[in-house]
């Protein structure tokens, strides 16, 4: 699962090298070898106008709404740290009035 996937060798016959016939020069003339072909099971992806048009909004709309759920979890521990404080403070006013009494 985790061992790296490589292409096949290249299966591309070496170069050859023609003779010139005796009229013409006397360096050999080689020819390069066909490019052959990669055929890829990987469907290509392309982008368009409208595709990068709805990639723009759905990355905005995830990106509001994860904002919103962070900014709501912050309210919620902000509102219930006062609520604690305020209780704190109505008890503690309690049991001084009770001390004084």
């Amino acid at each position: 699962m985790f061992t790296p996937k490589y292409p096949p060798q290249d299966t591309a016959p070496p170069a050859t090298v023609e003779q010139a016939p005796a009229s013409q020069s006397l360096a050999p003339v080689t020819s390069a070898p066909a490019p052959v072909a990669r055929t890829s099971n990987r469907p290509t992806l392309q982008i368009t106008p409208g595709t990068a048009l709805v990639l723009v909004g759905g990355g905005t709309a995830v990106v509001l709404v994860v904002g919103a759920v962070l900014v709501s979890m912050l309210l919620a521990v902000a509102i219930t740290g006062m609520s604690v404080a305020v209780t704190a403070v109505v008890l503690r006013s309690l049991v001084n009035q009770e001390r004084k009494h």
